[in-house]
């Protein structure tokens, strides 16, 4: 299978550069994943695709302020760390650019000496392990000086943080949000539940490996980037009453679809458990626990159309993303969603 096959033409002006005002007011496509049909609907409509009964699955990481600007202590030379893994309390992975200006034993600080940092080692991928030195909660530190990490295609600054989070986030450890749960309001979930839809949590802390372009040319030659998950007990009972009584499991997102599928059992099932995946899914993939996804729209040739063309369909999807582009929906983390119904 080739990788060019998951090409379509996207007008720059179609990318979403910011969030807008009414979370559940961006437009909906309803994708039904057996017929190929197409429909167009507003986020806000949502409860009229859903039925008693249904779980939604919604992945609860938060974002990291994660993008640190600072200065060299010797030279006053400007440098950039982004967070990516927290190694302890108060060390972590970082990217830093430029590179050349962090070295092993070199130190920088933030926010005028209110946080400093030492490089302690060097990695094979460039990555650097940085030692931070503050007083008080680090979390609390990186909420004042930190930035949030935007997509490399959204160019335009973010106001309001908390709009590249969602209203369920609580698990701090993400560099990039889980965009397919950007929409929800807690008024519209609050109206589900109510509705006798069932929620269940898990979390997959999203890495800036998601953006990065599948560089190989046939797509099972492709490797994929490792994320860290967790799915606790009271959830994974939610979703297996939910498969054992026939009920629909209905993903938020690509995160929580490659949790799930990463934990389930050939009949669906899934169990507590804490790890990392490198699951990979595209056209071939047999799902084994979910029947529905609420998504963004993707990236060309990028893993995440991948996945969703495993679901419903290759023809089905880039008919649909065609029909987006002609009907201006917008794209990527700021964007318009897609539901693959049945």
């Amino acid at each position: 299978m080739r990788v060019e096959d998951f090409y379509f033409d996207l007008p720059a002006e179609l990318i979403a550069q910011h969030p807008l005002e009414d979370r559940s007011s961006s437009r909906l496509l309803v994708l039904s994943k057996s017929t190929g049909t197409i429909e167009h609907k507003h986020f806000y409509d949502l409860p009229e695709y859903l039925r008693a009964g249904d779980v939604l699955v919604l992945n609860d990481t938060r974002v990291m302020p994660a993008r640190l600007l600072g200065l060299r202590e010797e030279t006053e030379g400007k440098i950039e760390f982004l967070l990516l893994n927290r190694k302890n309390i108060d060390t972590y992975e970082c990217l830093a650019k430029p590179g050349k200006r962090a070295r092993v034993g070199a130190r920088f600080t933030f926010g005028e000496g209110i946080l400093q940092a030492e490089v302690v080692e060097v990695l094979e991928n460039g990555n650097r392990i940085v030692k931070f030195f503050h007083e008080g909660v680090f979390e609390e530190i990186l909420d004042r000086l930190g930035e949030m990490p935007l997509p490399p295609y959204i160019k335009e600054k973010l106001e309001d943080k908390e709009r590249y989070q969602t209203v369920y986030s609580r698990e701090q450890g993400s560099a990039a949000a889980p965009t397919a749960g950007l929409h929800f309001t807690k008024e519209l979930l609050t109206k589900l539940q109510a509705m006798g839809v069932e929620i269940a949590y898990l979390t997959l802390h999203v890495g800036l490996g998601t953006f990065r372009p599948v560089k190989v040319t046939s797509v099972e030659e492709h490797d994929m980037h490792s994320e860290y998950y967790t799915l606790d007990q009271a959830n994974a009972e939610i979703i297996n009453r939910a498969k054992a009584e026939g009920r629909r499991i209905i993903s938020v997102g690509t995160t929580s679809t490659r949790t799930l599928e990463t934990i389930a059992e050939e009949d669906g099932r899934v169990k507590e458990q804490s790890g990392y995946t490198k699951i990979f899914i595209y056209p071939g993939y047999r799902f084994k626990c979910i029947d529905g996804l609420i998504t963004n729209f993707h990236l060309p040739e990028s893993t995440l159309i991948m996945l969703v063309s495993a679901l419903a369909g290759k023809e089905n999807v880039m008919d649909a993303y065609e029909t987006a582009v002609r009907e201006k929906y917008r794209f990527f983390s700021f964007g318009d969603s897609m539901f693959i119904n049945e």
